[in-house]
């Protein structure tokens, strides 16, 4: 071929280029069945992308609602006595309280015990806490469904949780009675201590696990009924940032001022917390499944689409289209199936997460089901929470696949024989 018949370059990604690309996506009559197979790349592509940031979304929001809620009771460092009983817990929870990075030290006193009520009995983990202490835990001082924490350390009654107090059959007012197996000493043995406790305030933390099984007694009221007389079981060490704990165990040792046991959130739920990781990226690579098939028939429909077009990639040809035009052409319009169901998918993902408890709550009521049970989830609600960095690496990976997946078909137009393409047509 000469000079003068050889194609002259055309700019990249030109206003003819676009314009093929869009008439190849709007499938004429005879070409129905290419539209359906871009169809469905569209819309597999759009649910792996809102699946995948679905997912990811609710999975992170259950792990942070799990880790407010358990450090919203529990704290960050717990520090427990080895070799003697904590009874200069005031003197080492001021001296803890005095380290930078502390925002204030809870000693307690904790037990197990039967709690009983009208509607039956069930086990409970009792802790004995002040009233100053207990206004410093929000998500129970602030979550209050009934009753008051005023005088309670005078008041002497017990605050539980919402759904035992169902459980019981009990409201404010109510006496449940306290069983325990450590009672008193007595020439027979150690018999168990019976007592009964006013129901003075009943709160919903919205954690299913606490709010069945704590409750809360005053401090001295505490020491008093599990034996422990100026004692207390242990210290949480409440931080001003929970992540810092690595660098604080030294420190708070030195600050206890006597030989103890510092363990910090994260040892103490290490196997729920790793099987919640594992859970997450297991899912992540499962439903990344879903986009990569999505990308396949992308493949495919282009593919056909090229054989389809063969003709009208030959006339182009011998007009002047230059093999890095077609190969454009058909990569824009493979690219534009990809990019389009990813930004639906990011919309329906995020529609989908704002409102994710209003549609749990509707196929519960369509389906006569409980979905997201609280006593195998924890949780009284489902939660969403979209993370941008996840999010953005679910949006790149759905276009990077989409774009690679339009390579070898968009490659195969461009080396068409536009002499042997007529010769057959």
């Amino acid at each position: 071929m000469n000079a003068a018949t050889e194609p002259s370059a055309t700019r990249p990604f030109a206003a003819f280029e676009w314009m093929l690309a869009g008439r190849y996506l709007r499938a004429r009559r005879r070409e129905t069945f290419i539209s359906i197979i871009a169809g469905f790349s569209f819309i597999g592509i759009m649910l792996g992308v809102a699946t995948l940031i679905i997912v990811m979304a609710v999975m992170n929001g259950f792990r942070g609602e799990l880790i407010s809620k358990i450090l919203g009771i529990n704290g960050h460092l717990l520090v427990q006595p080895i070799d003697s009983p904590l009874d200069d817990y005031d003197a080492v929870a001021s001296r803890l309280e005095s380290v930078p990075g502390v925002r204030f030290a809870m000693p307690f006193v904790e037990g197990q015990g039967l709690v009983s009520g009208p509607a039956g009995a069930f086990g409970a983990l009792v802790r004995g806490v002040t009233q100053h202490d207990l206004d410093r835990l929000p998500l129970v001082s602030s979550k209050l469904v009934a009753g008051s924490l005023d005088n309670f350390d005078k008041a002497g009654g017990i605050a539980i949780g919402s759904r035992m107090a169902r459980s019981l059959g009990v409201v404010v007012g109510d006496t449940v009675t306290l069983v325990t197996p450590r009672g008193s000493v007595t020439p027979m043995g150690v018999t168990p201590r019976i007592k009964g406790y006013k129901v003075v305030a009943i709160f919903e933390i919205g954690m299913s696990e606490y709010d069945g099984t704590i409750a809360f007694l005053p401090f001295p009221e505490a020491q008093l009924y599990f034996n422990m007389d100026g004692q207390a079981t242990a210290i949480d060490v409440f931080l001003n940032d929970p992540d810092a704990i690595s660098g604080m165990r030294d420190t708070i040792e030195e600050a206890a001022g006597r030989p103890c046991i510092v363990t910090d959130w994260r040892q103490r739920n290490t196997t729920f917390f790793s099987a919640l990781e594992v859970e997450r990226n297991v899912m992540f690579l499962i439903l990344t499944l879903i986009v990569i098939v999505a990308a396949l028939n992308i493949i495919s429909g282009l593919t056909m689409l090229v054989k389809d077009k063969s003709h009208d990639i030959a006339i182009l040809r011998t007009m002047g289209a230059t093999r890095g035009a077609i190969l454009r052409i058909f990569m824009i319009t493979g690219a534009s199936i990809g990019t389009f169901g990813t930004l639906a998918g990011l919309l329906l993902g995020w529609i989908v997460c704002l409102n994710i408890e209003s549609i749990r709550q509707f196929i519960s009521w369509l389906t006569r089901t409980e979905l997201f049970s609280p006593e195998l989830y924890f949780l009284s609600k489902m939660p969403a929470d979209m993370n941008a960095g996840e999010t953005t690496s679910v949006v790149v990976m759905a276009l990077v696949l989409s774009f690679l997946a339009t390579l070898y078909p968009a490659w195969r137009a461009a080396r068409l024989d536009p002499v042997e393409a007529l010769r057959y047509e």
